[in-house]
């Protein structure tokens, strides 16, 4: 059980680190050493020592400076060494294993440069917010971006400017949200038939819901309750484990209404229409817990739990709308310590449209997304009848992905790009982009499709008798982000006849002008409908790009 002892060492040096590891054999589990990286006579990198012992302390022993240091067992940092990942040392939340050191360690003369710097755990003995745990850990920003999964200077701006921004102590980013105001509270105001609308948006039992049943993602929307331990929730004070009861807006949580039903329904349908584009089920139903959690590269069917929480367990401390880990989506070794993603209904309230933009917009920060605002705020509100979904879009009828178009941007990551690297790819094509491979149409049937590329065109055919006609081609029945532009060819493939109304909103819940159509009467033979994305105005400051402008649409062609 003794580790081996680098050459280079003295024998006195020698003696101390196996005087060392006797007296601990007696009180640890089993002692695991860091793999470093050696030559045969010198080891490039300082080896540390790691014995887990029974009452949750580690030991480490530095063999360069001869330290023996003690400390508390937490969750581990991820290791970017292959030879140490999935090692024992790494099972459990209890278990430490820290990388190699940045200062070289072999002879003695090498030992007497000075301590070596801390690993990355010592820089934060708690979570910290932005400017502080910038002032914290800059000497080590280039590590702390790598293990990010980000670029440097994004998270030095990231610290420095977001106030919403944390590290946690084991230096990985979270963002703790502001709550909602009261009159972002208050925005949307129903029509008479947004009940209706939702449950027409979302067929079947309230919590039996899919966007793509089968896919190997999964984002799951969370109504019921959950019990959370040993997660990074659970650190820092809060308790080890915590019994999240069942969303609730009458008092009885035994019992689901119709309108809580109702709820759930709109939910879904806004978060499933915002992840249209990608190869991901929305769900309300929920999955085994072996479809969310990644055991390792190989295990290709994960994803992430959003949980509606309307207790006060976690919200009372941090006053906040809601909290989520960035960029652990696809996470290969901690993938359940990061879990779940939460939103506070104490912080955004219980209505639909605000539960469903905080729901879309923690889960962008599981797949790699950070906030969209501006030189002086950190959330951009957005203008006209849209908002970025990373920013805050409460108020507004159409919230997209966004890649920075407006005006004083202050991120210009492209969203789809981000997504696409922690996890979600978009969706294959549905339908032909041509005349010659398009989809066959039946007078009166509907037709269903997801616009999933900026560069996408669908394609639809169908051979009328003379008569008077309407083509239409409509945008997801709640919280669209299509919006559509319609065209009808004749059978040589010209366009007779376009349609591109000007969008906006009823209320802020409610988007007007994304859906198209055109009546027109026609002569006998085949002609073509061709379902294209577009924008409004300018995505300075009026309106959007084609950029954020896909998800979900239906096409019926009906006589009259």
């Amino acid at each position: 059980l003794t580790p081996q002892i680098p050459t280079t060492l003295t024998v006195a040096a020698s003696q101390v680190i196996r005087s060392h590891v006797r007296q601990l054999l007696g009180r640890c589990e089993r002692p695991t050493r860091s793999r470093t990286t050696s030559s045969r006579t010198r080891f490039t990198h300082p080896t540390i020592i790691d014995y887990r012992c029974k009452n949750r302390t580690s030991h480490l022993f530095n063999i360069q400076n001869l330290a023996l240091q003690k400390r508390t067992c937490y969750e581990p940092l991820a290791s970017t060494d292959p030879d140490t990942q999935g090692t024992g040392a790494l099972v459990g939340a209890g278990a430490v294993l820290f990388g190699a050191l940045a200062v070289a360690a072999g002879n003695q003369a090498d030992a007497q440069q000075g301590p070596s710097p801390a690993p990355l755990d010592q820089l934060l003995g708690q979570p910290l917010q932005g400017k502080t745990a910038l002032s914290k850990v800059q000497p080590r920003l280039a590590e702390l971006a790598e293990r990010n999964g980000i670029a440097e200077q994004q998270l030095e701006r990231i610290l420095a400017s977001d106030k919403t921004s944390w590290l946690d102590k084991d230096g990985k980013l979270f963002y703790s949200e502001p709550v909602a105001t009261a009159k972002e509270r208050t925005a949307t105001t129903k029509s008479p038939n947004w009940a209706k609308r939702a449950v027409a948006a979302a067929t079947g039992p309230a919590f039996e819901l899919h966007s793509k049943a089968g896919s190997n993602r999964v984002i799951y929307l969370d109504f019921d309750g959950h019990t959370i331990s040993g997660t990074a929730w659970n650190t820092g004070g809060k308790p080890a484990t915590v019994n999240i009861t069942p969303y609730d807006t009458d008092g009885n949580t035994s019992n689901w209404s119709t309108a809580e039903q109702n709820v759930v329904r709109e939910v879904w349908a806004r978060v499933a229409e915002d992840y249209a584009p990608f190869d991901v089920d929305v769900t309300t139903q929920a999955p085994p817990e072996s479809a969310i959690t990644r055991s390792g590269s190989s295990d290709q069917q994960y994803g992430t739990r959003v949980v509606i929480d309307p207790t006060t367990w976690y919200q009372s401390g941090c006053g906040c709308g809601g909290v989520a880990y960035v960029g652990v989506y696809d996470n290969t070794r901690q993938h359940s310590y990061y879990q779940p993603a939460l939103v506070f209904t104490k912080g955004v309230g219980t209505g639909a449209k605000n539960i469903a933009e905080a729901a879309s917009h923690e889960a962008g920060h599981n797949v790699g997304l950070n906030h969209d605002g501006t030189s002086s705020v950190g959330y951009y509100a957005g203008h006209g009848a849209w908002a970025p979904i990373m920013g805050v879009g409460y108020t507004k009828a159409i919230s997209q992905w966004s890649k920075g178009e407006y005006s004083n941007a202050n991120n210009k990551e492209d969203d789809f790009a981000v997504v696409g690297r922690n996890g979600l790819a978009l969706r294959a094509d549905d339908h032909g982009n041509g005349t010659a491979d398009a989809t066959a149409l039946t007078l009166g049937a509907t037709a269903n499709g997801i616009y999933a590329s900026d560069s996408d065109v669908d394609t639809f055919r169908i051979d009328l008798a003379a008569g008077t006609f309407t083509f239409a081609a409509n945008a997801a029945a709640t919280g669209g982000d299509l919006d559509i532009k319609l065209q009808l060819l004749n059978s040589a493939g010209t366009v007779v006849a376009t349609a591109d109304p000007a969008s906006g909103q009823s209320n802020s819940g409610t988007p007007t002008g994304l859906s198209a159509s055109i009546s027109r009467q026609v002569t006998a033979g085949r002609y073509y409908l061709r379902v294209d994305n577009t924008g409004y105005g300018s995505p300075l400051n009026t309106g959007y790009s084609t950029y954020g402008s896909r998800g979900a649409y239906s096409v019926k062609v009906t006589a009259g």
